[in-house]
């Protein structure tokens, strides 16, 4: 079982950093606008809008599972609930930024953290 957690673990950070490469240039770890910045629908922004934060809320709980301590579990909803504020600090700003209509055309069609999940 703990190599199957060690393995989800780092399918989660493979997927955090996948979305980081295909972002590219319009990545940054502040919310910021940049040059020629638009709603990111392909690869794994395709799948959840926010796949840099699915993939490490995945890797942390494969991670807390593996431990199986009460530290873990409190780190799980430390970090969900910080990356998914972050999530909609985001989400505000690219809606004023890069218009209601597009965001929201986005937002509906696409999961926010939890692939095939619309919460």
């Amino acid at each position: 079982m703990n190599w199957i957690l060690v393995g989800a673990t780092a399918a989660g950070l493979l997927f955090t950093w996948w979305a980081r490469f295909h972002l590219g240039a319009l990545w940054s770890d502040l919310v910021v606008m940049k040059a020629g910045h638009q709603v990111v629908d392909t690869g794994p922004y395709g799948l959840v809008r926010h796949p840099i934060y699915s993939g490490l809320i995945f890797g942390v709980v494969a991670t807390a599972l593996q431990k199986r301590t009460g530290v873990a579990l409190l780190a799980v909803a430390v970090v969900t609930m910080a990356l998914s504020a972050k999530a909609r600090r985001e989400e505000r700003f690219l809606r004023k930024e890069l218009g209601e209509d597009a965001y929201d055309a986005y937002a509906r069609k696409t999961p926010m953290l939890v692939p095939f999940v619309q919460l």
